[in-house]
């Protein structure tokens, strides 16, 4: 999942970025309201997490014109202004979820986590599909009850399949999805780890079905 990141002190963002790498997302900074602005009506990305005190435009008034352009990537406010005023123009402003800092990463991760499954209207933290169980929090996947052997890439397009199925995943978002700007992934890279990962599926009771010019669908086989 790749998430933007709108933090203007320098330090805590390259600390965040790490903690957000280490739990699996693939991430961009910015240190600006007006560049992130851009970047988000350009790129697919599956969360925005947005300070306030931003220089220039501040956080609220970019989750305003972001809201107001039609654009509704999941926005999580991370700010050290812990008023009860901005936290409720945050959340009428578009604003999903606010967190005030301090704060523990794990706690902002399983909250990035919660916010992406509602965009895909997963209600559960656990996926199933035939016999894949997929723990978007442990990041483990099962099949027939035996750990899953899945690279980082992989792991991260089968859980798109699953959040989306029985929808289709246009192979421009997956690509989006695991890229970074300083590492584009491009679309001859995800038709080979679509090969690589309906290798390792076999047998699952689940297929990867390419979904011509579009992209991919998980579908479940019927029983025979």
């Amino acid at each position: 999942m790749r998430v933007l990141l709108i933090e203007d002190d320098t330090m805590l963002a390259e600390s965040i970025c790490e903690g957000l790498e280490q739990g699996g997302f693939s991430v961009d900074h910015v240190g600006a309201a007006e560049p992130a602005e851009s970047a988000l009506a350009l790129t697919h990305y599956d969360l925005a997490i947005i300070d306030i005190g931003l220089p220039r435009m501040n956080g609220l008034e970019l989750i305003r014109r972001l809201r107001q352009r039609g654009i509704q990537v999941p926005a999580l406010i991370l700010t050290a202004r812990d008023g009860l005023d901005d936290r409720i123009r945050g959340l009428d402003l578009g604003a999903d979820d606010y967190m005030v800092k301090p704060f523990q990463l794990p706690e902002l991760l399983a909250r990035m986590r919660a916010l992406i499954r509602r965009s895909q209207s997963a209600a559960s933290s656990v996926l199933s599909a035939g016999a894949i169980h997929l723990d978007l929090a442990r990041r483990i996947a099962l099949l027939d009850g035996k750990v899953l052997d899945l690279t980082g890439r992989e792991w991260e397009i089968l859980q798109q399949l699953m959040l989306a199925s029985p929808n289709v995943v246009a192979k421009q978002k997956m690509a989006e999805s695991l890229s970074e700007w300083e590492n584009e992934i491009s679309g001859n890279a995800i038709e080979i780890y679509i090969s690589r990962l309906r290798h390792k599926l076999l047998g699952s009771g689940v297929e990867i079905r390419t979904i011509r010019g579009i992209g991919y669908r998980l579908d479940e086989l019927a029983p025979t």
